[in-house]
């Protein structure tokens, strides 16, 4: 039996869930998941632009959790970007 999933801190939300490539309904569009927890890490990581292991400790877990974490987020973005995906962020 695996771990139990360790609480996040996440403090941003995103204004909007979806985004998607323009004149293509969403209807036609495979939809890339990125979880609200990789959303936090891109946010602080890409976007704030602090060091990972600051940004580890305001979500409260390790650097190397926070690694993989951003590794996931990242990769889903740039399969939605390379293969024309929407991008949904679960909440």
């Amino acid at each position: 039996m695996p771990r139990p999933c360790k609480r996040r801190r996440v403090r941003g939300r995103p204004n909007s869930s979806y985004f998607k490539p323009a004149g293509i309904r969403m209807t036609a569009l495979e939809e890339s998941m990125l979880s609200i927890s990789e959303f936090e890490a891109l946010r602080l990581i890409d976007f704030k632009e602090i060091s990972q292991e600051k940004a580890a400790k305001e979500m409260q877990i390790s650097q190397p959790t926070l690694s993989r974490i951003l590794k996931v987020g990242r990769k889903k973005i740039a399969d939605a970007i390379i293969n024309g995906k929407a991008i949904k962020i679960e909440n």
